[in-house]
């Protein structure tokens, strides 16, 4: 029973939790919506109205643009790709720079990302799967589930490869810090350019709506849409156990991740545009980087899981 007394050390915990995830949030409900916590989330969305006050500029939308593709590309090819399937190989050195820059995305830190992902593949579209449009319903798939108090905690257990190096841990502990220091940055950034470039015709609080609030609440819905829209809409190709369906909207809004059913047929492959003509700009970007010898060792698609497709069907 929570008493009178608890609950300011509870507040101050939630509170805290917005900072450092080691201040954990409180265990009674856990599948509640820990409300407290959801207020940054609600305030990104509302922010983005503040682009009827700051105005719009060339320079603006370029940097929301470039940011968009900068942070999908990190999200899809690094957290996703790398830190939950281990698709390729990397330097320890690159891959702090490719967690930082997942982090910047502001969808929680790699360890959180990487476990929650690997648990859904592990469970997909079962009762134990925290985002399964059938099991809890489209809405809560899409932007419901990471909301609980259930899913804030990092489960270390099932990224123990990860939980090893120090840095990583650090930055899913303080998974805010990368995102303060890209909204800092783009706002002294705008600042800069309306005093030395005023032909910008930007400044400092536009350059942050547009290029960090803007930009970042784009690369949420593309991304929560690959938990919820593809595995509802599209064509199955291979008869998984789950409900993953391809979708070529959604691949062109995530560089590639839209082709969902077949990344579930094979999770571990660097490569989810199974065919030529399935654009996959993700694996595009991660073969240039293996050309340069950032990164190596990239997962193909076994030759018998392409030859084992079923004949699609929509769905």
């Amino acid at each position: 029973m929570v008493t009178a007394h608890d609950k300011p050390s509870s507040w101050r915990r939630q509170l805290l939790a917005w900072f450092d995830n080691s201040a954990g949030v409180a265990a009674a409900d856990p599948d509640r919506v820990d409300w407290l916590r959801v207020v940054p989330f609600v305030a990104m969305h509302a922010a983005c109205a503040a682009v009827l006050v700051v105005g719009v500029s060339d320079t603006a939308v370029i940097a929301a643009i470039g940011l968009y593709a900068l942070r999908m590309f990190a999200v899809t090819g690094f957290y996703h790709r790398y830190f939950s399937h281990r698709a390729f190989k990397t330097s320890r050195a690159m891959q702090l720079l490719f967690a930082a820059l997942g982090a910047s995305a502001v969808q929680r830190g790699p360890l959180w990302w990487a476990a929650h992902h690997r648990h859904h593949h592990a469970h997909a579209d079962r009762p134990t799967d925290a985002h399964s449009p059938r099991q809890h319903g489209f809405l809560w798939s899409h932007m419901g589930w990471f909301l609980t108090r259930a899913n804030f905690p990092t489960k270390l257990e099932l990224v123990p490869d990860l939980a090893r190096f120090r840095e990583l841990v650090w930055l899913d502990r303080f998974d805010a810090a990368v995102p303060a220091l890209l909204a800092a940055s783009l706002f002294a950034a705008g600042e800069t350019l309306a005093a030395l470039v005023p032909k910008s015709g930007t400044d400092g609080v536009q350059l942050l709506v547009w290029g960090f609030v803007v930009s970042t609440v784009a690369v949420w819905h593309a991304t929560f849409a690959i938990n919820s829209l593809a595995h509802v809409v599209g064509r199955r190709r291979f008869a998984t156990r789950d409900d993953s369906r391809n979708n070529f909207g959604l691949a062109l809004l995530t560089f590639g991740e839209g082709w969902h059913n077949n990344h579930h047929r094979y999770p571990s492959a660097a490569r989810q545009g199974f065919r030529w003509w399935e654009i996959d700009v993700t694996y595009y970007a991660l073969r240039a980087l293996a050309s340069l010898g950032l990164i190596w060792g990239l997962k193909p698609v076994p030759a018998e899981v392409r030859a084992g497709a079923q004949r699609e069907v929509l769905s």
